[in-house]
């Protein structure tokens, strides 16, 4: 499915269109420590992240969106719930846009000041709706947390804002369940063209989540379904990052950092695979360029197994492989395999 989303822009980030999909992630400082938090804006920033989102829990952290912004390089989303007044501290300091549920700040007099303020400024506003808070009339109406409550949720809110002149929106509705999300997303792409956020939320624990994520998001970015993306993982969000890279990747969306190829192992391996694996997976996510990495368990068969590999490794007893581009470049001691490998990569990418 070809869904072409009208542009607005967070920041320098332009979103929707044909630019490509952006990776979000947010913060898990206190807002209000500045240092800490563009610290882990600069750490986030490092591992590809291109729109950050922070929590505004009261006034100060509205304000500390200002020395936030001096200190760091990407575009800032500020998370608003319940206090309108909050949303226009946010702005005055700097946002580059706001999350909000419109529904849930206050009456429309309030909701057409924070509309006053954002197109002012020029800043977007992102309708989140997430299925465990939605409005009662709507649980009333459905009886439970369904697709079709999720998107008459959204459309209320959006009528909201374009009765009020304002059209500079994107859109999110998130569940927990992957199934739902997919239904929801696909049932509101079909209706509306502003740019859509996707992702699963309170997915779980990291190794939980990121099949949950992958298969929700990935479901939906095959149907051409999402303009920004945040991978939500009880972990650090550098991995929300990186695992929105991943996803992006491996369906030919985004093109950043190493690709790692390993074998499953079997009864003829020599080596320790998993450490080995694990290992050199651990080292090369600081990659940013595209490169694939292939780390084999058979000096017989590996190379010409990972023969679309830019370089390899593959481990016999006590001693392994290098290759490139499935071709043999010289035999390694075991022990030095990963330390090879990585000077390799050094010379295939220089600084």
């Amino acid at each position: 499915m070809e869904r072409k989303s009208k542009v607005i822009r967070i920041g320098n980030q332009p979103v929707g269109g044909d630019h490509p999909i952006a990776v979000q992630s947010m913060t898990t400082t206190d807002t209000r420590n500045t240092a800490a938090t563009i610290a882990q804006i600069a750490d986030l920033e490092a591992v590809g992240c291109e729109i950050i989102r922070v929590a505004v829990v009261d006034t100060e952290a509205a304000r500390a969106i200002a020395a936030i912004k001096a200190g760091i390089n990407i575009p800032l989303v500020a998370d608003i719930h319940f206090d309108y007044k909050l949303a226009l501290e946010s702005v005055a300091a700097g946002a580059d846009a706001l999350r909000i549920n419109p529904g849930n700040i206050g009456d429309k007099v309030k909701v057409q000041q924070v509309v006053k303020a954002c197109r002012e400024r020029g800043i977007p506003i992102r309708i989140g709706v997430n299925s465990g808070s939605l409005e009662k009339k709507l649980l009333d109406k459905y009886g439970h947390p369904c697709a079709d409550a999720m998107v008459e949720s959204a459309l209320g809110h959006v009528k909201l804002l374009e009765d009020l002149g304002f059209d500079q929106i994107k859109l999110s509705l998130k569940s927990s369940s992957v199934l739902l999300s997919i239904e929801a997303y696909r049932k509101i792409a079909a209706l509306v063209d502003y740019p859509l956020h996707i992702g699963i939320t309170e997915a779980g624990t990291k190794e939980r989540a990121l099949i949950k994520s992958a298969l929700g998001m990935g479901i939906l970015l095959f149907d051409g379904i999402g303009d920004t993306l945040r991978v939500s993982l009880t972990a650090d969000p550098r991995d929300e990052v990186w695992a929105a890279y991943e996803i992006l990747r491996n369906l030919g969306l985004r093109d950043r950092g190493a690709e790692l190829i390993s074998c499953p192992t079997c009864g003829r391996c020599e080596i320790d695979m998993i450490e080995l694996a694990e290992e050199v997976d651990q080292r090369i996510r600081k990659i940013a360029k595209p490169i694939k990495i292939a780390v084999m368990g058979c000096v017989v068969n590996g190379p010409g197994e990972a023969r679309e590999a830019d370089l390899g490794i593959a481990g016999g007893m006590g001693n392994g492989l290098l290759f490139k581009n499935g071709k043999i470049i010289k035999k390694v001691p075991e022990k030095d395999l990963v330390k090879v490998l990585l000077e390799e990569i050094e010379k295939y990418y220089p600084d």
